[in-house]
């Protein structure tokens, strides 16, 4: 297989579960990852989310019991929370249309993207669940890229899908009109030796469809 930079930080990363507390992510490196974030894909173009970076070692202890105890909350150098941007996405709040102004179109041609993105995501903007799972999804792609990031600069982390969603929300007085938490990533240095990655077979997970 080509071997290059970019699949040596695939190999690197992994869930790191226990970070070295002594050692924190330099200023110019965590800025790279959140960059690998602000930077990534969206549909649309909407970029519905918005990072958090908590750093307070009392905030963190105080969001581990919420996160089901895991140690990588309170001993990584940086947690990353991320948001799913929710009222922000709807045409009515004036933001899609910013987004599509930001090109150098004509008028005509902003407005047709605005009638197709109101008709193609009517039923999913109706309500704030079902926008919270639209935009959500796409957090997905910030956090992949962060992580790649990361690793990229020999950096660990671990993506965090077990928490009381709305117990942090809660205690990050977020208001889940506009925002609500998708996914959270901790990032730092490893204190033990990574384990061994187990993925299955190529031939079984990729089928070629000519």
């Amino acid at each position: 297989m080509f071997e290059n930079r970019f699949t040596e930080a695939m190999h690197f990363r992994h869930a790191c579960k226990l970070f070295d507390e002594k050692k924190k992510i330099p200023e110019e490196k965590l800025r790279y990852i959140l960059e690998a974030g602000r930077t990534s894909p969206s549909s649309f173009g909407m970029e519905p989310w918005k990072f958090l970076i908590i750093r307070n070692e009392a905030l963190k202890a105080k969001l581990q019991p919420l996160c089901w105890n895991q140690p990588q909350i309170t001993t990584c150098s940086d947690l990353v929370v991320i948001l799913a941007a929710i009222e922000s996405v709807r045409p009515q709040s004036g933001i899609p249309q910013k987004r599509f102004a930001r090109r150098p179109l004509p008028p005509e041609k902003i407005e047709a993207y605005i009638d197709l993105y109101c008709n193609f995501l009517a039923d999913t903007l109706s309500t704030d669940e079902k926008t919270y799972c639209w935009t959500a999804r796409q957090t997905y792609i910030a956090l992949a890229n962060m992580m790649t990031a990361a690793a990229y600069e020999k950096i660990d982390s671990c993506p965090i899908e077990g928490f009381e969603k709305e117990n942090v929300e809660a205690l990050l007085e977020i208001d889940t009109k506009q925002y609500q938490v998708a996914v959270m990533a901790a990032f730092g240095y490893r204190v033990n030796p990574q384990s061994e990655q187990i993925r299955l077979p190529f031939e079984e997970v990729v089928e070629f469809i000519d």
